[in-house]
């Protein structure tokens, strides 16, 4: 860590302090290229700088700045004064008590804090460790509190002392809004923001919350209590949905009325899902050694039942955190989205036991150990990934419109027909010179006419190449969302239909729901061989879902190709978190996806989740590309049931053993 040093007062020159030696004795691996500033200044300035930026209206000895970069931690003001008098008092050398000043607050500015007693017994002890590190003795030994005894030194002192007016009671109502707190800080670990460790915060929080009441109650209570965090995770997470009753205005007109029942049918069904978890570990049976196997399992069971109830919706697994840390994030290749929820809840939860009791290290020990086992397993996949990225077999266009749902929808017939002709002279003529690729692709609902298996398809002749493109077509008395395979000759080759529908939007649940279409589902995954490339298709919401996409047995698959439009969530959320799930499932399968998205994000994604190349939301234009690295995972080859069998009885060895021993 680079430290510098700047004095605003001369009587500092009189001691050589070594503040590089001091900031480089701080547990701080991960901040190695950060940098931190420290002012040596005196009692006037430092009292002026209190009471403008933190209302305190006296001088005390080092006050911390955090400037919310990991590059660039933030300023750290020592007053030689307070500091000398405090020294004096102590009876200990000016230098030692400088150092504490400068690990304390470096500390701060690496995010730790000391509002609460646990907080300030992790920090103090941190403190400790380093200072002895330096040759100087524990300073809370004696019990002297001259660092930030009043709180006036710390980050948000203000705040920390209008909180401490509040007691969170057990059973009172500020336990409520800080559940709902946790619930809307976990959302924000997802895609665009990956806060990854708001999530871990925000699940802790929650986790805590339920724990520390031994006398919890029964179902019904314990349900209204946590009941505030799911319904407020769901909300955070998944408003974007309704982002899409606003897209075109015959739409908006019709269906806004379901707005406020849409947030909260999202509140209620993410209260009654994100619930479980927490109520099993609110059994009194379970020891504290046991509940971070529980709450893992359970959540991993929710994650599971996600997947199939109520036709489904898998979306976000804790899993998709990681994507900024692509070792982590490849484990997936072994145990899927479902193993890596587990390692990572059941992580947190043994974290807030340890906290809660340092007796309790074990469960902390065990899921340390998954992680670094998976971080091992996913550099494996990564190595995977690249083998071939230097052969080139078949060259692949992509083609995004980035016209939005506006500009794509017709309020008349005549202006229907007028529209979806010019749609196609737009689409030939984005698709551009096809000479140097050998088949292009564009996106879910590209073609605007429906379409019957016996068409010719002329914006295939034009193009004069094999095109894979999203339609509307009509077979037996009913409407389908389609991918279509056509040749060069404008023959339909193939229609493969999307099996997984999405609720509300492509067919209305239980036949009294509202939704704008009501299409027919197909027959399910399914292998398509164009000129030799091998791939799986996935049409928009299906690729969310494990397993999903290609048939038991099949081997020989070069990639899977995503059609998709994101138009209806525009450039919310919903978007990036929906590239996610595609990376995700790269990592799951083994399989390159090549992506076409009408507006949203096209790309060339590697089988281990790695963007190749991109367009972003509302570009228009094309990219030119190739896949290689398909190979079969651990996961793929075992597959999401067989896993969950695996997370049960390890989850039940642990809660055995761990229960053996009872609080």
């Amino acid at each position: 860590m680079k430290v510098f040093v700047d004095v605003h007062d001369e009587r500092w020159n009189r001691y050589k302090i070594n503040f590089e030696k001091i900031v480089s004795a701080l547990d701080s691996a991960v901040y190695r290229k950060s940098e931190v500033s420290i002012i040596l200044t005196d009692d006037d300035e430092i009292h002026e700088i209190n009471k403008t930026y933190r209302n305190v209206d006296k001088p005390t000895n080092v006050l911390s700045f955090e400037l919310g970069d990991d590059v660039l931690l933030g300023d750290i003001y020592i007053s030689f004064d307070t500091v000398k008098r405090e020294a004096e008092l102590a009876k200990i050398p000016f230098e030692n008590h400088v150092a504490h000043m400068v690990v304390h607050g470096v500390y701060h500015l690496m995010g730790l804090d000391h509002v609460t007693d646990d907080e300030a017994a992790i920090m103090e002890m941190k403190e400790a460790k380093t200072l002895q590190k330096l040759g100087i003795k524990n300073p809370y030994v004696d019990t002297n509190e001259f660092v930030c005894a009043d709180g006036s030194c710390c980050p948000g002192a203000k705040m920390i002392a209008w909180l401490k007016r509040f007691e969170i009671c057990k059973n009172g109502f500020w336990q409520y809004v800080l559940y709902a707190v946790f619930g809307g800080v976990a959302a924000f670990g997802f895609a665009p923001f990956y806060c990854w460790w708001a999530t871990l915060v925000g699940v802790a929080g929650a986790y805590w919350l339920t724990v520390r009441n031994k006398n919890i109650g029964g179902f019904w209570r314990t349900f209204l209590r946590v009941l505030p965090f799911g319904a407020v995770y769901s909300v955070a997470m998944f408003w974007w949905v309704l982002h899409s009753i606003y897209v075109v205005p015959e739409i908006a007109k019709q269906f806004a009325i379901w707005t406020v029942p849409g947030v909260i049918g999202l509140a209620i069904a993410g209260a009654l899902i994100f619930s479980w978890p927490f109520i099993v570990i609110a059994q009194k049976k379970l020891s504290s050694s046991a509940r971070p196997f529980m709450f893992a399992v359970v959540w991993v069971l929710v994650l599971w039942a996600r997947e199939w109830l109520f036709t489904g919706f898998p979306w976000n697994p804790i899993a998709n955190i990681t994507m900024p840390w692509p070792g982590l994030a490849n484990s997936m290749s072994v145990w899927g989205a479902l193993g890596l929820t587990f390692v990572i809840i059941g992580f947190v939860a043994a974290a807030v036991e340890f906290l809660r009791n340092r007796a309790r290290f074990m469960p902390m020990v065990i899921f340390s150990l998954l992680i670094g086992f998976g971080v091992m397993l996913g550099g494996y996949n990564m190595e995977r990934a690249d083998v071939g990225a230097d052969k080139i077999t078949h060259m692949i266009r992509i083609v995004q419109p980035g016209e939005n749902q506006m500009q794509k929808a017709s309020h008349d017939r005549a202006a229907l027909l007028q529209r979806a002709a010019e749609n196609i002279r737009d689409l030939v003529q984005l698709t551009g010179d096809t000479e140097s690729v050998d088949f292009v692709v564009l996106p879910e609902t590209a073609y605007p006419f429906i379409l019957m298996k016996d068409d010719v398809i002329e914006m295939s002749q034009l193009v004069k190449k094999p095109m894979i493109f999203g339609a509307n077509t009509f077979d037996n008395g009913g409407l389908y969302n389609s991918m279509v395979i056509v040749d060069a000759d404008g023959g339909i080759d193939k229609i493969y239909s999307k099996s997984h529908l999405v609720p509300f939007g492509e067919y209305s649940p239980l036949g009294i729901l509202p939704s704008p279409a009501n299409l027919i589902k197909g027959g399910g995954a399914e292998i398509i061989n164009l000129d030799n490339f091998i791939f799986a298709p996935a049409i928009c919401y299906e690729i969310v879902f494990s397993d999903s996409l290609v048939p038991n047995g099949a081997g020989g698959i070069n990639a899977i190709v995503n059609i998709t439009n994101d138009n209806w969530f525009g450039n919310t959320p919903g978007t990036y978190q929906h590239l996610d799930m595609v990376r995700r499932y790269a990592i799951e399968s083994g399989l390159p996806i090549i992506r076409a998205n009408y507006s949203g994000i096209s790309a060339f994604i590697a089988s281990d989740g790695e963007i190749i190349s991109s367009l972003p939301v509302g570009a228009r234009g094309s990219i030119d590309g190739f896949v290689w690295g398909a190979h079969k995972t651990p996961y793929r080859a075992m597959g999401m049931n067989a896993w969950l069998k695996i997370i049960l009885g390890f989850s039940v060895l642990c809660i055995a053993i761990a229960n053996k021993k009872q609080d």
